[in-house]
């Protein structure tokens, strides 16, 4: 009996080792072997040698030689090699979904060495990292001596390893034609490449190529012939691939597509792998260099976090892309731009002001939490959108627009003058959030006190109650949570923008404006002049509608939600934090401005605006820079030329000057 605990030892391994065990103990005897060459501290040298001294003992005892041979031969009979070679670490599905949730059953459940599936055992076997690295590390002359024990007949045994090989190929040649052809990539692919016809004639040169190679008097020159051509035609599908790439800006893209996308690329390095392989003159060099492989891809695959971020990242950089050009629109570069976004943000401080007291009015209806908190969601939604439709600017969510827009200016970092560009951006985005957040609350304060004023003319009483005004100095208070709030608020905007990129990428995939462009019932109701119209509306303004009204629920939903669950999570945003303030301000009249409460409230507001501004900015920079591959290197010349512009021209972050203007022309 294989001991289960403690390291086994290599007498009790060869005592145990029976080729006539049932198929679960003789795969548990190969599992207790490989924990035995381990060893305890994982040394590639140890293992190496551990490998020699049980080759000695197997030459030393002929009967234990025979019983090696045979056990081994049942190895081979019994397994099927195709999922290995040929599968192993791809999903079942062509989809993101499966594979995660694959995974994610991999980890919660344990595997059975009752299998006849090469690829699940193997997984069992190639427990650790360390396998690779001891594989690897395995000369050709212990390799030729470890296939002579294993096998009375190394032909034999060279000749089973090809034709598994050959098969593998077959079927990933199958899996590359078959995803060759999924609608959603084909009709993505440019005519030139679909007309090519490539994925139609790989299996024709598997064919080929395995006839000529199983010849009794092989062709090497029609050998390598018929290699080439496979080679080619697999050069061909890659190109196919990449011209699906370049479509995707037009076209959109969806995680499941990225997916098929990253299965299809890696199957043709796969297939590619196996061909070289079989070519080898070395048959147990090569064998042993793809198990080394198939360990690491064994270990790539147990990580739900590798999944996950290999397959978001060409989605990060799509969405990122596209909030880059409507993040484009918020910077200002000359004095006349400056001004422009003045206007504009004091128009939305004006419309913000409204919204104030649309909140303290949804307030007053007592509703329940959450009922409440739909209703302000609801004001701050179409406010949002006015704002929008009046091409006026809310300050805080210009960041995490904007953060993609200054990225773009990474994607090659190689030239000299790149990093320069990059900080000229930096300059322009802070002096354009800046001038928006002055514009906000310079213009939400006197709306607000001229509301009041108006309401307390027609009404004869002011807006807010003494309570309430009390209130909302309690809750803006510097010495509170309020800047914790207000950095979740900041979380909140970025989740906004990454809303509006998600609408806008699927409004492209599944081709809404051509849908509402030509629907006949639609085209029926509006006529085809005023629905081309609507379709063109629609196109331009889906991503601020997506952001807006996102970002209305999540602001007034957040409260009443997470207090269902005993959180109590509020929100700070500068700009309807100022309009707060005014308004209670109002209520109480001039003596406020005598209490404590009011001036630690006015010192707030400034940090609210920097905590909102900040983490929404660093969130989205952070994706933009997952986006664009920029190193670490690459990010530290960054901060320290911007550490560098602000120490010589910190002016140029709060106002134009004329060198930055003239070079932004």
């Amino acid at each position: 009996m294989i001991r289960r605990r403690g390291q086994p030892s290599l007498a009790k391994l060869l005592a145990a080792l029976d080729p006539n065990a049932d198929l679960a103990r003789r795969h548990l005897w190969l599992i207790e072997f490989l924990r035995w060459l381990r060893g305890r501290q994982a040394s590639t040298e140890a293992s190496v040698a551990r490998l020699e001294q049980f080759m000695d003992a197997v030459e030393l005892r002929p009967e234990l030689q025979l019983r090696l041979q045979a056990w081994w031969h049942k190895l081979m009979d019994t397994l099927d090699f195709t999922t290995l070679l040929a599968d192993f670490g791809f999903a079942p599905h062509a989809a993101f979904i499966s594979a995660l949730a694959e995974r994610f059953g991999r980890k919660c459940l344990p595997g059975t060495p009752e299998t006849t599936d090469a690829a699940e055992l193997f997984s069992m076997l190639a427990s650790r990292r360390h396998d690779a690295q001891w594989l690897n590390a395995l000369e050709d002359a212990q390799l030729e001596r470890l296939v002579r024990l294993l096998s009375d007949s190394p032909e034999a045994l060279c000749r089973h390893w090809q034709e598994s090989l050959l098969e593998s190929i077959t079927y990933c040649t199958a899996q590359i034609r078959a995803a060759g052809f999924a609608p959603e990539l084909r009709m993505r692919m440019s005519v030139e490449d679909r007309e090519a016809r490539a994925f139609q004639a790989l299996p024709a040169d598997v064919e080929e190529l395995g006839h000529i190679f199983f010849q009794a008097q092989r062709d090497e020159v029609r050998l390598q012939a018929a290699a080439q051509q496979y080679r080619d035609r697999l050069d061909a599908c890659r190109r196919a691939i990449n011209s699906v790439y370049a479509h995707l800006d037009q076209n959109g893209i969806s995680m499941s597509m990225v997916f098929g996308l990253r299965q299809l690329r890696e199957r043709l390095l796969r297939v590619k792998e196996l061909l070289d392989a079989l070519l080898s003159g070395k048959p147990a060099a090569a064998a042993l260099k793809l198990l080394a492989r198939r360990v690491q891809v064994n270990h790539d695959n147990q990580s739900l976090r590798a999944l996950i971020a290999a397959n978001s990242s060409l989605l990060a950089a799509k969405m990122a892309e596209r909030s880059a050009e409507t993040g484009a629109h918020y910077i200002t570069r000359n004095p006349a731009e400056y001004r422009d976004m003045l206007r504009k943000a004091m128009g939305g401080g004006a419309i913000t002001g409204v919204t104030t007291f649309l909140k303290f009015g949804v307030m007053a209806l007592g509703l329940s939490a959450f009922w409440s908190g739909m209703a302000a969601s609801l004001a701050y939604a179409a406010s949002f959108i006015v704002i929008q439709l009046l091409h006026f600017t809310l300050a805080t969510k210009q960041p995490a627009m904007t953060a993609p827009a200054m990225a773009a200016k990474l994607k090659d970092l190689s030239a000299g003058a790149a990093v320069g560009e990059f900080v000229d951006e930096v300059t322009h985005l802070v002096r354009s959030q800046v001038a928006a957040v002055l514009g906000n609350v310079l213009t939400v304060v006197p709306a607000v006190l001229l509301i009041s004023a108006l309401l307390w003319a027609l009404a004869g009483h002011a807006a807010l109650s003494v309570a309430q005004a009390e209130y909302v100095l309690q809750s803006l208070t510097l010495l509170g949570p309020t800047l914790l709030w207000a950095g979740l608020t900041g979380v909140l905007l970025f989740s906004s923008s990454l809303v509006a990129g998600w609408a806008e990428n699927a409004f492209v995939l599944h081709r809404l404006d051509s849908a509402m462009r030509y629907n006949p019932r639609l085209t029926a109701l509006l006529g085809s002049a005023r629905a081309a119209r609507w379709t063109s509306f629609l196109r331009d303004n889906i991503s601020g509608f997506a952001s807006n009204i996102s970002l209305g629920f999540m602001l007034g939903l957040l409260t009443p939600i997470t207090g269902f669950f005993g959180l109590g999570l509020e929100v700070r945003h500068v700009t309807l934090s100022a309009g707060q303030l005014a308004a209670a301000a109002a209520a109480l009249g001039p003596s406020i401005l005598t209490l404590a409460d009011f001036w630690w409230c006015v010192l707030a507001i400034p940090l609210i605006g920097m905590a909102n501004l900040g983490v929404s900015f660093y969130l989205a920079f952070r994706l933009a820079l997952q986006a664009h591959s920029v190193s670490a290197a690459d990010r530290r010349r960054i901060r320290q030329a911007i550490k560098t512009r602000l120490r010589r021209e910190p002016a140029s972050f709060l106002a134009p000057q004329p060198a930055l203007a003239d070079k932004a022309r």
